[in-house]
Order: structure tokens, then C-alpha cells, then sequence
């Protein structure tokens, strides 16, 4: 499920998006831990359900060969978070679907790193998974996600926005904002540098 090394399954100008290696479980830790960086979750993660996650997230990409990756720095090789595709289990009036998303730690936020991972995810699903569409979504008021979203290429779709159904109607975070991008569109995006 870890691998050392890990495979690479894009490269981008800056990063490795890669299987997930044993050595990514501590960072990943500080990352869920972190308050900022879950601010729009439920709930940070104690150690434990970061590992738990992290092997989940694992073992879906040794079995399918796509999914969440890790994500490395070319120039230094540290981990950084993950970013990549997943299909929801959950029911919504958009799904079955395939989602991007991703989760970046603190100290490398701001410098184009999801935007960069994000291009490359949405390449792999367009071309190597030939998908019909990909959808993302997150809180409103998760605007850091949302200006990602809107600079590679996704459209606001405002009469998808949903409850999620994970979530109890009642709470403040169960309403989702919803973005598309259909594989028309996005093969008529002007190639945009990294």
C-alpha cells in the first residue's frame, strides 16, 4: 500500500504527484491537525484518523491506479499534501461523479502549488481516464478553494449547490457550493503556465 520509492503519476513544473510513501504519515499529521487548514471540516483529525486516512488514500490509488496523490517538491522532495481525483459514495442530485480536490499544509499555501497539482489532476482524468466531467465542491465560505477552482477553469453551477449529505442539515457547514468542468470545455482552455 506505502511505497518506497513511490511511483510517479504526474509531474508538473514544481511538483511529484506520487503514491503515498510510510514517510508522509508524520507531516500529514500536522497538516489534519492543523486549525486553519480544516477550518471548513467538521474537525481536525486526532493522529490516528490521519493515518487511517492516509492508508485509505493509499490503498484506493494501489487498487485503481487513480485518486488523492501525494504531493512532493521537485527541488527538495518534501511532502506537501495531496491533490487528485475521487468518486463520492455519497448521493447528491450530481453523483455518481468524479470530484477534484485538495489539501495543502500551511506554510505552502499562496505560492500557485493546488492550482498547479489541480491542472495536472484534471489533465490525468480528462485524457488518461477520458471522463465526461469533473465537479468540486466546498463551504462558501472556503474562498481559497473557490478562487482555485475558478482559476483552472471550473464554472459555478448555482443550481447544483447542495446539503451535504454527510453532514446534519442544521449544521454550519452542511451547505456546498458546486463547480463543474465538462471535458468540452476544458480542452478549449488556453494552455495557462503553471
Amino acid at each position: 500500500m506505502f511505497h518506497t520509492p513511490a511511483p510517479h503519476f504526474a509531474e508538473t513544473r514544481r511538483l511529484i504527484l506520487r503514491a503515498w510513501q510510510r514517510s508522509d504519515l508524520a507531516p500529514f499529521r500536522a497538516l489534519n491537525a492543523d486549525p486553519l487548514v480544516m477550518a471548513h471540516f467538521p474537525a481536525r483529525l486526532a493522529a490516528s484518523q490521519s493515518d487511517a486516512l492516509a492508508e485509505r488514500l493509499a490503498r484506493h490509488l494501489s487498487e485503481n491506479g487513480w485518486g488523492f496523490w501525494a504531493l512532493e517538491l521537485k527541488h527538495s522532495g518534501e511532502f506537501i499534501g495531496f491533490c487528485g481525483l475521487n468518486q463520492p459514495l455519497w448521493q447528491a442530485a450530481f453523483t455518481p461523479c468524479v470530484e477534484i480536490g485538495w489539501r495543502l499544509a500551511r506554510p505552502f499555501w499562496r505560492m500557485g502549488y493546488a492550482r498547479e497539482a489541480a491542472r495536472a489532476a484534471l489533465a490525468f482524468g480528462f485524457t488518461r481516464l477520458r471522463l465526461d466531467e469533473i465537479v468540486a465542491f466546498t463551504v462558501p465560505a472556503n474562498l481559497r478553494s473557490v478562487a482555485v477552482m475558478e482559476a483552472i477553469g471550473m464554472q459555478r453551477d448555482a443550481k447544483g449547490d447542495f446539503s451535504h449529505p454527510q453532514l446534519p442539515a442544521a449544521y454550519p457547514l452542511a451547505p456546498h457550493v458546486l463547480y463543474r468542468l465538462p471535458a468540452a470545455v476544458w480542452r478549449s482552455l488556453p494552455a495557462l503556465s503553471n
